[in-house]
This record gives structure tokens, sequence and C-alpha cells, in this order.
């Protein structure tokens, strides 16, 4: 065999190769830092604050790897453009249908969405009720108080806020459900935005509008954001509920487009998966959603009060109907606003 001689400089730098070989040979490679991002309506902030270590929690026990989740928050339908227009959302927490519908429509989410997680993909639930100052000055009980001359009303924009969305039509649907017809549910929507100050852009807006500036009479918004407002104000406010309001689902959706880019797939469905397990629900019970474990839900009974739901499918033909009578431009919205 013949044998090699190498000079003292080329000993020295195949030395350092070997050297280096070895040592990527015995030193694993880092895992690629996995991150998340949940595009979500305006007053789901604290939810999620609390869901999320939650989750990071459990899926590093079960997986041993460490996801970071980061969070975006706004009116539903303007988070809903973002994510249309780029916003690189891994999943999307909303608090209606019909803004998930527009991500279907444009391919970035599933077109059988609301059949990938049970419950229609919607693992809580709220309704609309009423937020009074203390001792309810102005006696409001139901939705036609909302509509009496003298009575500041504050909502958020239907156009851009779930919540203003589902106040509309909680409002509209009470006549109906009633024996009412349309032009009576009309003249009620009506008489209660003429009766509205200001149209903030989000929930969250809006709830800082009564309670911070101190504008209004009540302030008509999700169940679960009325009860945090007066648990962390006290005797500030009182919470009214109607006779009746509208079933608010909270749906979610894998956004197929940037998961699959981002290979975070399994991660973001594990995610959403987390929010129906019994910890999951038990956190937003904690947050005053209504959840669909029944264990979980007699466990927090005392947060919810019996109320009349009805849904949009049986009131307004489906959300897609909805929209399109009354939130799109030109709408019944448009033209009931224009002439208040």
């Amino acid at each position: 065999m013949k044998t090699l001689h190498f000079s003292p400089l080329r000993r020295i730098v195949l030395a350092l190769a070997l050297g280096t070989a070895a040592a990527s040979a015995v030193v694993p490679a880092q895992a690629a830092e996995v991150e998340l991002l949940n595009v979500s309506y305006d007053v789901a902030r604290e939810l999620y604050k609390d869901v999320n270590p939650a989750f990071i929690a459990a899926w590093k026990k079960s997986s041993g790897e460490t996801v970071t989740i980061k969070q975006s928050h706004g009116g539903s339908s303007k988070q809903a453009r973002a994510v249309a227009d780029g916003l690189p959302a891994s999943v999307v927490t909303m608090n209606q249908a019909n803004d998930i519908d527009m991500l279907a429509d444009r391919g970035l989410v599933a077109a059988d969405w609301a059949k990938k997680f049970p419950n229609n993909a919607a693992p809580y639930y709220s309704t609309m009720v009423f937020l009074v100052r203390k001792g309810n000055p102005k006696q409001i009980r139901d939705w036609a108080d909302l509509a009496k001359p003298g009575v500041q009303v504050v909502i958020p924009n239907p156009k851009t806020a779930g919540n203003g969305r589902y106040t509309y039509l909680a409002a509209w649907g009470s006549v109906i459900k009633k024996g009412g017809n349309e032009a009576q549910a009309r003249n009620l929507v009506a008489r209660i935005f003429k009766n509205v100050p200001v149209l903030d852009g989000g929930g969250r807006a809006a709830t800082t509008t009564f309670t911070q500036r101190q504008i209004g009479d009540a302030l008509v918004t999700f169940e679960n954001e009325v009860n945090l407002v007066r648990a962390e104000f006290g005797n500030n406010f009182e919470v009214v509920y109607p006779a009746m309001s509208v079933l608010a689902e909270s749906p979610v959706a894998v956004v197929d487009k940037v998961v699959d880019r981002q290979g975070v797939r399994k991660q973001a469905t594990a995610y959403l998966n987390f929010l129906y397990s019994e910890a999951g629900q038990a956190i937003g019970a904690k947050h005053y959603m209504r959840v669909r474990n029944e264990k979980v839900m007699k466990q927090f009974a005392a947060n919810y009060k019996p109320i009349q739901l009805f849904t949009v499918d049986e009131v307004f033909g489906g959300w897609r109907a909805a929209q399109k009578r009354h939130f799109d431009d030109g709408g019944e919205f448009d033209k009931i606003y224009q002439n208040k």
C-alpha cells in the first residue's frame, strides 16, 4: 500500500476538516422554531392569552416540541380582510362564519372548513346582551328599550365588527321571532341605530367608549365581554339579558395555504383541537364563553343565565344570505344608517 505524505500545513487543515465533520456528526441539528399566528376578533384577547400557554405546555408534554403563538386582534371582518390581503395567519378564530366563508372563497381555507372540527368548527359560542350603568337609570330591559328617545346605545360598526353585526341581527330577529314582519323589524333596527352616537370599528373600542369615555346608556356586545367588564369594574355596571337574542358562534379554521407553506399544519390543527379539550373548554368557560362540553358547562353553570336563542340560519337563511341582504354595500344597514 502506498503511503501518503502531507506537509505540516496540509496535516493541520485535514485535522480541522475531520474535526468539524465529527462535530457535525454528534451534535444534532437544531429543530426549526415553530411559530403560529392566531388572527382573531377584538374581544378575544384575554381568552387566547390564557389558551396559548396552556396549549404550549400540553403540546410540549405530548410532543417534546416548543411552539410559540402570536396573537392579532381587531374587528372580525377587518381581521379576515387582513388575512385575505396577506397577513400570514396559521389559524383564524373569528366570531362569525361569514368571515371564514370569505377566506374560503379566496382559497385560503378549505371550502368545507366547518366540517373539519366538531360543532360546525365552533368550540365556543356566546350571545348579545346589554351592559348598563349602575341602577339602570334608563330602565333598559329589552331590544325595544334601546330604541326609545333619549337613550344612547353604543354598538360597534356592523360593517367591520362581528358583534355589531350580531347586534343588528339580534334586534331584527327578536321582532320576527315574536311574530312581527320585516317592516316592523327594519323600523326597530333603524330606531336603535338612530340612538348610536358613534360607530366604533371593533368591540373592544366600543367597550372603551362606554366604560372609559362614559358615552352611552347601554353597550350591546357579547355576553362574555360584558361579564369581563363587570368583573373588572365591579358594581359600576349591570348586565341586562333581553327576552331573546341570537346565538353567536365563534368558528375556527386552519389557513391551509399558510400552514402548508410554513410546514406547521400538524401544530395548527392540534392548537384548534385543544380548544375542544376539557382544559380548553374550561378556559373558555372561565372567560364566560358558552362551551360545548356538558361537564364543563355544568361546572360553570353559575356564569350563564338562561336565555332564548335563535340562529342566523333559522331567521335569515344563513350567513351568506344575511351578509348579502343586510351588510354588503348598498344593503339594509347602509340604507338605514344613511337615513339616520
